[in-house]
Formats: structure tokens, C-alpha cells, sequence
């Protein structure tokens, strides 16, 4: 593995670029091996604990997509012209409580830990939730999970614009109807997973109308 060497100017030039893209030009396609490279970050994202609280639905069969646009008041032109439109799914305490399964599974199978480092870390995690976090209720738990999963979002969104691709996220929905939707719909079990946020990816259909704007970069940084 080599130590990465991206110009610096070249990062910060990519987040100028990026910005919320409200109309995407449908007639431009992210190629497949770009947008596996979009959700290959993701993949390779860093979670609480290294857990990896969450699951990405790819959304491009255009019947699903109509779907959507009656409990996601922030998405239907996204979902008329985006190239990809992604749900971003935040798995819920069946998956992520210290003694589940899924949990176990992953020191177990995908860390591939020792069984007294699988002990002593399954202590830590229970240690975190019950009294660090105080993550004692099944809101609280999807409330962290979602953290994670927005650290996987910032990531694709940020590798998208190193490559020229636009995106948006959205907030924009009734999450009560819309994980409805999901569970009668598309298959999704809503008693495990829930809907954290949507992003498209594609192609601007024009340029922003204003610049950029943020508070003064002083005013955000505290040295001490």
C-alpha cells in the first residue's frame, strides 16, 4: 500500500466543486466502475468500534423510484435525474445491542478476533452502551448507528467530487412513511434497518448560480 499523495489544492479545488446538486443533466450515466469506486469508500469507511452499522440500497429501477417521491418531499427531482440514487440504511438495536448476533459476527467472522480478545472487546462495547453513551434505548441506538452511517456519506460524496461526479443528500422525507414504504416495497426489514438519508450521484445540468458561502474559518477553530 502506498502512502497517498493527493495535491492539497486538488482536495480543497474538489470541495469547492461539490454542492448540493438539485437537478442532475438524466442524459449523463455514472459509469459502473465509477460508482462502485463511490461505494467502495464507503466500504472502507471507519465506524464506532469498527461495527459498520449500516446498508446502502442502490435505487435505478424507475418504478421504485416513483415510489419514493410521495413520502420524500426533497427527492423527486433527484429521482427523475440522477444517474444513481442511493437509500442510506442505519441498522437498529436487533443488530447493534452488545449481545446480538450481528455483532458477534462481526468480531467473530469479519475481525476474525481471538476468543479472549473477543471477551474483553465485548466488554468495552457493553461498557460504551450502557454507561459511556448511555445508549439504552432502541432510539439512542439508531441515533448512533445513523453517525456512522453519515461518516460513509461524507466519504462518497467527497470521493465523488475527486472525480468530477455531483451528488446531494436529502433529508427531505417523512421517515415514519417512507420506512413503510421500504419494508412493503422493497424488502427491506424495517425492524432492522432504518432510513437515515438519500443521496443521488450524477452529473450537474448547470453550473451554481451563487458561490460557496461559510462562516469565517476563524470563527470555527478554537486553538488551545
Amino acid at each position: 500500500m502506498n502512502t497517498p499523495n493527493i495535491a492539497k489544492e486538488d482536495i480543497i479545488n474538489a470541495f469547492q466543486f461539490r454542492h448540493a446538486t438539485k437537478e442532475f443533466d438524466s442524459t449523463k450515466t455514472v459509469s459502473d466502475e465509477d460508482m462502485n469506486f463511490i461505494l467502495k469508500t464507503a466500504n472502507l469507511s471507519p465506524s464506532s468500534f469498527g461495527f459498520e452499522p449500516w446498508h446502502f440500497v442502490v435505487i435505478q429501477d424507475k418504478e421504485l423510484r416513483e415510489l419514493l417521491k410521495p413520502v420524500a418531499w426533497g427527492a423527486p427531482l433527484k429521482l427523475d435525474t440522477a444517474s444513481h440514487f442511493v437509500l442510506g440504511l442505519s441498522m437498529k438495536a436487533p443488530m447493534v445491542k452488545h449481545d446480538t448476533d450481528y455483532i458477534m459476527h462481526m468480531m467473530k467472522d469479519v475481525k476474525k478476533l481471538p476468543e479472549d480478545v473477543i471477551e474483553m472487546y465485548s466488554k468495552f462495547y457493553r461498557e460504551f452502551q450502557e454507561n459511556d453513551f448511555d445508549l439504552d434505548t432502541d432510539k439512542k441506538l439508531f441515533d448512533w448507528s445513523s453517525k456512522q452511517t453519515y461518516i460513509a456519506l461524507a466519504n462518497m460524496m467527497t470521493s465523488a467530487a475527486l472525480t468530477g461526479i455531483d451528488s446531494c443528500p436529502i433529508e427531505g422525507f417523512h421517515q415514519e412513511k417512507a420506512e413503510a414504504l421500504l419494508k412493503d416495497k422493497f424488502g427491506i426489514d424495517t425492524d432492522k434497518y432504518g432510513l437515515s438519508f438519500m443521496v443521488a450521484f450524477g452529473y450537474r445540468k448547470e453550473a451554481p448560480t451563487h458561490e460557496k458561502t461559510r462562516r469565517d474559518f476563524n470563527d470555527m477553530i478554537t486553538w488551545k
